[in-house]
């Protein structure tokens, strides 16, 4: 069994863009998709973890709705998508928290660091979500690119404490779930999904789930709500090397999280950790 997070953000979230547009209020588009997203997993007998920013939810709170009516599971993605090793965002990080649990009835039990961005600067926030009754974390990639990365945390589901991110404490209060990676061309690279389910061929991320299976390891993946529904998303003026990771392949995510979704079991976070009772 495998986990699928979808990163529910809009166009103006993703890190590539945010540092290339003006810092004002701007009009959400990608969240207009959610229906098409659902439809999707419902199709497919999939449920999920939607990793949701949280002003969607203030802009538009029927999301929260739709996503628990469906059965999928919400988590925190931040309230506004900022790094957790931003200046200054350790300060703010508490008071996001609680904003969300009182948008979500205090629901989330699962967060995600924008930008995969949870390292050793940023450890604190480990302490923050045990302190708010926060379960796991999915914020660690075990391979380094060039944004960010851990290549030599476990890959397999362990426990997490601020002192200790890429190594198994038994005392730890939040399990990390790292993402799916793989090895190509001799060099470990992520196969979690995003930008790698666009750019590497399909075969690819696909036998990188069968190897973590036939090691009885669940298989962490993602995908951006924005790349599920690229209508949505404006097609930007932005430098070479952001466009291209941003925009290469967006029209084919759908159709290749779809093969995905037909060819390999995939489930919520939540529901991983009630049926198998994981302890560490």
């Amino acid at each position: 069994m495998n986990l699928l997070g979808i990163d529910f953000e809009d166009w103006y979230h993703p890190e590539l863009v945010k540092r290339n547009i003006k810092n004002e209020k701007h009009n959400p588009a990608v969240i207009n998709g959610i229906d098409k997203i659902l439809d999707l997993l419902r199709k497919h007998e999939t449920f999920a973890t939607f990793f949701v920013v949280g002003e969607l939810l203030e802009i538009k709170p029927e999301i929260f709705d739709k996503i628990i009516e469906n059965d999928h599971e919400i988590g925190f993605h931040t309230m506004y998508h900022d790094r957790l090793d931003s200046p200054g965002f350790k300060g703010k990080f508490s008071t996001e928290i609680k904003k969300f649990a009182e948008l979500t009835g205090h629901k989330s039990r699962g967060f995600r660091a924008p930008t995969f961005s949870l390292n050793n600067s940023s450890s604190w926030a480990i302490d923050i979500l045990a302190e708010n009754n926060y379960v796991y974390d999915s914020s660690i990639v075990p391979a380094k690119t060039s944004m960010y990365g851990l290549p030599n945390a476990e890959h397999k589901p362990y426990r997490i404490t601020s002192k200790s991110i890429e190594k198994n404490d038994s005392s730890g209060k939040i399990i990390e779930f790292p993402l799916l990676t793989t090895t190509f061309l001799g060099k470990k690279i992520p196969a979690a999904g995003g930008f790698y389910l666009r750019s590497l061929p399909t075969k690819i991320i696909k036998n990188a789930f069968k190897n973590y299976q036939n090691k009885g390891i669940p298989g962490s993946f993602y995908i951006h709500s924005w790349e599920l529904t690229p209508e949505f998303m404006p097609k930007l003026d932005l430098p070479f090397k952001d466009k291209f990771t941003t925009y290469h392949n967006l029209g084919k995510a759908y159709s290749r999280m779809k093969e995905l979704l037909k060819n390999f079991e995939f489930t919520s976070f939540e529901r991983f950790l009630t049926k198998y009772n994981f302890q560490n």
